[in-house]
């Protein structure tokens, strides 16, 4: 029986990777990686680890909230990609649960 894993990576939409929105990072490296699918979902507020709260802030010009990219897939695939995002993420968290798909489709 193959082990799918949900890999979860909670890091704040200003996060930069040389000098790229570092989810648009993510996703490519996703991509690259022969992931199956990625999504990245906005927070309406979080507090990270610097007990700072993230929200919106109509009467900022900056606007830092939390991003949480999901992504499902093998066990392996999962645990390689965990090496790459290793390197490109400075501050976040990464978590892994297990996972039991019951449907996928595509075309």
């Amino acid at each position: 029986m193959k082990k799918e894993k949900l890999l979860k990576i909670y890091i704040d939409s200003e996060d930069k990777y040389n000098g790229k929105p570092l989810w648009k990072v993510i996703l490519s490296k996703a991509k690259e990686s022969g992931i199956a699918g990625a999504t990245v979902l906005k927070a309406v507020a979080g507090i990270g680890s610097h007990s700072k709260i993230h929200t919106i802030n109509l009467l900022s010009l900056s606007i830092n909230i939390p991003l949480i990219i999901e992504i499902v897939d093998l066990e392996e695939k999962i645990e390689k990609f965990i090496n790459i995002l290793d390197e490109i993420v400075e501050e976040g968290l990464i978590t892994v649960q297990d996972v039991e798909v019951k449907i996928y489709r595509h075309r």
